[in-house]
Formats: structure tokens, sequence, C-alpha cells
């Protein structure tokens, strides 16, 4: 798909750019070039600029798509996203200016994923293989959900606390993917988000992790998001 745009991955929070792999294989088939990098989830910061030093070596416009806290990441960019074209978001935050993820969650109850979630002596936290594979991966075939949850990647502390500054999709257009089944983050949070960031909406029968549950889904919005960016470049 010559003329296409570079699709940038974005994982979240315990995950790896593994989680992307079912996604990654129908989008190079397609002819994309896709990247799913790791992140180190030390910090907000630390993390937008491995988004961004990614990006600097995209040859083209590109699509970022983040899931979970990978869309705190991806709305971090802000206004100053050279050659983004569109953000892609999957079961993931699309917090406002002077937001936080632990404001946001505190607004109701905890959530069966995060229900037994630990922090270490180093501040990161970390989810209990029952709430993983049960809650947060629960319709993951159960052998792949304990190998996902034994590569798990800690989340900082400070991620929680981390003020949004002007989101990337109030200056981009953006879809969005509604996990209907969600037991991480609540669906009708994940529906507020996209309504107001005027989201191009799908929803589907998922657990938190739908690019690997269902990575055909997710793979047919991305490229719905890049055949609609393609279609206003060439006008």
């Amino acid at each position: 798909m010559n003329g296409q745009p570079n699709i940038v991955l974005v994982h979240g929070a315990w995950a790896d750019g593994s989680c992307w792999s079912g996604v990654i294989e129908r989008l190079q088939a397609d002819g994309f070039h896709v990247r799913a990098p790791q992140f180190p989830l030390s910090s907000l910061a630390d993390d937008v600029a491995r988004l961004r030093q990614v990006l600097e070596f995209q040859n083209g416009p590109t699509i970022v798509v983040g899931h979970s806290y990978g869309g705190q990441i991806i709305t971090a960019l802000g206004a100053d996203a050279p050659n983004v074209v569109g953000l892609v978001y999957i079961a993931a935050f699309g917090l406002d200016e002077g937001e936080s993820l632990g404001a946001l969650l505190s607004q109701g109850p905890v959530t069966p994923a995060l229900e037994h979630l630990f922090t270490d002596s180093r501040g990161f936290g970390w989810l209990s293989e029952d709430d993983f594979v049960n809650h947060f991966a629960a319709d993951v075939e159960r052998a792949q959900a304990k190998v996902m949850y034994a590569v798990q990647q800690a989340l900082a502390s400070t991620a929680f606390t981390d003020v949004m500054g002007v989101p990337a999709w109030t200056s981009l257009p953006s879809w969005y993917l509604v996990a209907q089944d969600d037991e991480a983050l609540p669906p009708d949070a994940e529906r507020m988000f996209a309504s107001r960031m005027g989201a191009t909406t799908v929803e589907i029968p998922s657990s938190h992790v739908a690019m690997v549950s269902h990575p055909a889904e997710v793979a047919d919005l991305v490229e719905k998001a890049a055949d609609a960016v393609g279609a206003v470049a060439a006008r």
C-alpha cells in the first residue's frame, strides 16, 4: 500500500510490544510499515520521549495507536507531534487537560483487574496473577494469558498522578475501540473519552486486551483510520 501512513503501536501498563503481534501480522500483510516499540513505563515523560524517538525515524505521515495507559502516552504528545496524522485508542485513556489517571479512577469502585494491584519497594505497580488472567485478559486463552502475566511490565506509580497538558486529540482526528467486557477500564469511561474527543467509535465484546483477543477487529479499525487520513491527504 504505497502512500499509506506508517503505524506506531503503543502498549500500555502490564504489557509489552509483543501484545500487538496479531495486529502487526495483519497490518504487515496489508503492506503497512509498523513499529511496536518497548516503553519503559518508568514515567510519563520517559514514555513520551521513547515515542518521540520512534516517530523521528518514521518516513512520512504516521498513525499512532495506544492501548490502555498507551492512550496516556499518545495523548501527551500534545500539539507538538510532527508527522502524526491520526490517533487510534484501543480501550485506552484519553484524558483532557488537567486530568490524571488516579483522579479519574478514584471516581468509581476499583475494577476487578486492579483489585489487588500492589506497589513494590521501588514504586512500581504490579497485577496479581488471578486478576491478570481472570480479569485483565479474561477472554484470552488461559495458557496465553499466563504467559502475558509472566512478562508483564510494571508501571511507575507516578503515572497515576501525572497531570495531562493539552491533549493531542484536540488537534488530530481520532478513532476509538470500546471493549464492552473490559474489567480494567470501565466501558462507560471509554465511551466518555471517545465522545468528548469526537472519535469515530466502534464497540466489540472484548476484555481489556482487545488487541490480543480480537486482533482482526483492532487491525480493521487502524486500517480504517489509515484510509481516512490517506483520503484527506489525497484531496
